[in-house]
């Protein structure tokens, strides 16, 4: 019998009408596609070259396409790309080992997930479980984002989707954000801010009894909200759960691997802010393949080990990803981006404050501890009238967010805000002659904003 051959077609559908792309009307996408990359840039079809200025979905912390992350897939390929975690993988136990170690929990358990969603769901299921409270509370923040599947939709507090969950259905509640620059008790300092909203936590516990709640989940840092919570927020948030005696959850798919200039960005606080759990995904593998994880204290991890774990993913703990993931945090190591994140977050941070000072449209500029900062564009400083309604995205930045794409610069936008990622390998001057871009776009969005539409 002769070998079947099979090519590939001529010219393939386009993308724009075979799939269903996240977080768009589908009749508005149209990207460009996207065919290697190198560092902090992307190449397209067309061959242009883009600088990312967004890490993607802040998760290509170590750029794209890293060799020594590419050389780990290639060679755990060659040697056994899966088995289920009913069976033991050297990259997985070694991934565990490399996680306990950077985070600190040296006694304590990983699962692993496929994402940040289901890396979150799992963390809430072993809180409930562990605490013996399966129908225990969950308390998370207004503003927040934890992943779109129904159960992340419900410990999200995200206006987009809202309207589709419950979240008391799913025993969760929302509490008002750390978001100084506008906070919603009424606050007018940082602190004063941060110690409210960590209050309006305890406060929740103690209304619905500490022996009902199970868990307290929310973001370490900042996430694509754009709100970075005041320093005394997190020790205060950790203090109330502990004395309570309710698990904290910090939500770390974002913040960690050297996001927030640390391997995770609750431990900027020291051994005060330790968390219960931790959720990670995006930089754990650099985003060169799929991976979340829960990572478990050993406190927690000693209640689990004798009970019967009712939960499983196919996936879990694939090798191909584990071996992505061991080699990122190589990677990490080996070439100081954690410190360099810290560095480089700091100059660039001290840069976005001085176009603050030149940039009207610029109301509050937050971040600063890694490479990632949030720009709050508003129509009046005084006033502080946002931009655009949240979460709606104004014309005239989108308009900004093209111009800078065909200048070979991806900026990523949410609403009124900028949200500054770029991978921790970025070149000085790339970063450097992309804040120059941004400076003169948001110029030319200021005349546009306060040029008088002729009739």
């Amino acid at each position: 019998m002769g070998r079947r051959q099979f090519s590939l077609p001529i010219a393939m559908r386009a993308e724009k009408t075979t799939v269903l792309h996240s977080w768009c009307r589908q009749t508005e996408w149209n990207a460009p596609t996207i065919v290697g990359g190198a560092g902090a840039h992307l190449q397209t079809d067309a061959g242009q070259s883009i600088l990312d200025f967004s890490s993607l979905a802040e998760c290509s912390n170590l750029g794209h396409q890293h060799p020594r992350v590419v050389e780990a897939i290639r060679a755990q390929a060659q040697q056994l790309c899966f088995v289920t975690n009913a069976w033991g993988a050297q990259p997985r136990a070694r991934l565990a080992e490399l996680l306990l170690e950077k985070s600190g929990f040296s006694d304590g358990r990983v699962y692993f997930t496929l994402g940040g969603a289901d890396a979150n769901e799992h963390a809430v299921k072993f809180t409930r479980q562990a605490s013996g409270k399966p129908q225990g509370w969950v308390i998370t923040r207004d503003r927040s984002y934890h992943g779109a599947s129904y159960a992340t939709m419900a410990l999200s507090g995200d206006s987009r989707t809202a309207t589709q969950i419950d979240p008391a259905s799913l025993r969760v509640a929302h509490v008002p954000p750390p978001y100084a620059y506008r906070c919603p008790n009424g606050t007018t300092s940082a602190s004063a801010c941060g110690t409210a909203a960590a209050a309006n936590v305890a406060q929740l516990i103690d209304a619905r009894g500490a022996a009902n709640v199970a868990a307290v989940l929310m973001e370490a840092n900042a996430g694509t909200n754009g709100i970075v919570a005041p320093d005394n927020y997190w020790p205060a948030l950790r203090q109330h759960t502990r004395e309570r005696g309710v698990y904290l959850v910090a939500d770390e798919v974002m913040s960690g691997f050297g996001r927030c200039g640390e391997w995770f960005a609750w431990q900027r606080h020291g051994e005060e802010g330790r968390p219960d759990l931790m959720t990670l995904a995006k930089g754990l593998t650099g985003a060169h393949l799929p991976l979340g994880a829960v990572v478990l204290s050993g406190a927690l991890a000693r209640v689990l080990e004798p009970q019967m774990l009712y939960t499983g993913l196919t996936y879990c703990g694939h090798p191909l990803s584990c071996a992505a993931g061991v080699a990122a945090i190589e990677s990490y190591q080996a070439e100081d981006l954690i410190e360099r994140s810290r560095r480089l977050g700091a100059a660039m941070f001290t840069r976005l404050q001085q176009m603050q000072q030149r940039q009207p449209l610029i109301g509050e500029v937050r971040g600063g501890h890694g490479l990632f900062a949030v720009i709050e564009l508003v129509r009046d400083r005084k006033s502080r009238e946002p931009l655009s309604p949240w979460p709606d995205l104004h014309v005239a930045l989108k308009g900004l967010l093209r111009t800078a794409l065909e200048a070979g610069v991806s900026f990523a936008a949410r609403g009124n805000l900028l949200l500054l990622a770029p991978p921790l390998v970025i070149h000085e001057k790339d970063l450097a002659d992309a804040l120059d871009l941004l400076e003169r776009l948001l110029g030319e969005l200021t005349i546009a904003m306060t040029t008088p539409t002729r009739a």
